[in-house]
């Protein structure tokens, strides 16, 4: 009996001490591991309204105008610039041509953003051409770091000379970011 005894204590003392062999010879090992993220920019884009109805104007011999937003403007920049980058929104736009008589030209559209909204850390500014002949800078963006995002919703103003006929013109507003 008593051989059994011992036995049952040799083992049992085994048992409790293992674990600590064990634990005692994963601490004087140890490995590190160097890691690395790549961060990737996304796109640089620009949203606009598919249509927009600049309103009625009644013709006069005097000439008048109209005044009219034409929708949101959204510029999204997921580029995750560096400090200091920047963007700068851009419109053309081609004559107003009605069915019959003379086109008014993109000479008599003004643009104007208004106040932008923005996210993120940027300078955003109305740069307000007075007409859009040509590709014309609409809203320039300076002092990014990081994505951000700018809204707007611009008012278009037609000055339309006494001369021309009564009717539906129709035209068309590009806007392009770089």
């Amino acid at each position: 009996m008593i051989k059994t005894k011992s036995l049952s204590f040799i083992c049992i003392v085994s048992l409790l001490t293992a674990p600590l062999a064990i634990v005692n010879a994963s601490a004087a090992s140890a490995v590190g591991t160097a890691l690395t993220l790549t961060l990737t920019g996304g796109a640089l884009s620009i949203s606009a309204p598919a249509t927009a109805d600049l309103g009625t104007a009644t013709a006069n011999s005097a000439g008048s105008s109209i005044s009219t937003q034409i929708g949101v403007i959204v510029v999204t920049d997921s580029r995750a610039a560096a400090a200091g980058s920047g963007w700068t929104a851009t419109a053309i736009s081609t004559a107003l041509t009605p069915t019959a008589g003379p086109a008014l030209a993109a000479s008599l559209i003004a643009y104007s953003a208004g106040t932008v909204s923005v996210t993120g850390t940027v300078t955003c500014t109305d740069n307000d051409p007075n007409n859009l002949i040509g590709v014309s800078p609409v809203v320039t963006a300076t002092g990014i770091t990081g994505s951000n995002t700018a809204t707007w919703n611009p008012t278009l103003t037609v000055t339309i000379p006494g001369s021309y006929v009564a009717g539906v013109y129709t035209g068309a507003i590009t806007h392009s970011v770089l």
